[in-house]
């Protein structure tokens, strides 16, 4: 059963030259509980793609449906609430606040969404010791190897326990083993935790390890 219905979807930019198109009539279907790789050349558009489906930004034309929320339709505070209840999203640069310690950072999603501490502190603590962290929950990023880094994204993207994962080149900044391991841990929370998951991807060998690949070229998507 489809869970992420895309149809029709234009976005462009404004450049000094005009609008420059990225996506064009892209049509994207995902079935509930299905892994799906996104392929393509660096700025072909898999980021926008990302960024529509998890509602960051606004489409220009078409439709995303998401677990039967019409997504391109939302206002935009209504965005942030469905993104915040629904998505889960990894980055290739994990954006974790180096201020604070893993722990922190990954039961951050629970404080925005007004959770007590008492309350998000034993969740984010959980994940963390799942993504094998256990040992490291007081220490600041800076204090992280990438890898552990990224494992501190990985759970923070997980504590409101979303239904839609997306990942944006979660290893491209990680070395073939640590990515490997990574691209483990993604499949094992995705079967675990009874995902739908998009990802956007330059490792080939990420891609395999999906249900499906599909390639991004010209603004549209077909089979890899």
């Amino acid at each position: 059963m489809p869970y992420v219905e895309v149809a029709q979807l234009a976005k462009a930019y404004p450049t000094e030259r005009g609008a420059l198109p990225v996506l064009r009539d892209l049509d994207l279907t995902v079935d509930t509980g299905e892994m799906v790789a996104i392929v393509g050349a660096s700025g072909v558009g898999k980021s926008t793609l990302l960024h529509l489906l998890g509602g960051l930004e606004g489409v220009d034309d078409g439709s995303i449906r998401i677990g039967g929320v019409d997504v391109a339709s939302l206002s935009d505070a209504a965005r942030v609430d469905f993104r915040h209840a629904q998505v889960g999203f990894i980055f290739q640069f994990h954006h974790l606040l180096p201020e604070f310690t893993a722990l922190e950072n990954a039961e951050m999603p629970l404080r925005i969404g007004r959770l007590s501490a008492d309350a998000a502190r034993p969740r984010a603590a959980a994940l963390l010791e799942r993504v094998g962290l256990g040992e490291r929950l007081d220490h600041r990023p800076g204090m992280l190897s990438g890898g552990e880094q990224q494992r501190v994204a990985v759970a923070r993207a997980l504590t409101m326990e979303p239904t839609l994962l997306l990942a944006d080149e979660p290893t491209g900044d990680l070395d073939e083993g640590t990515a490997d391991a990574l691209h483990r841990l993604l499949r094992e929370m995705h079967r675990e935790r009874k995902l739908t998951s998009v990802i956007a991807t330059h490792n080939q060998r990420l891609a395999d390890g999906c249900d499906r690949v599909l390639r991004l070229e010209a603004g549209a998507l077909r089979p890899a």
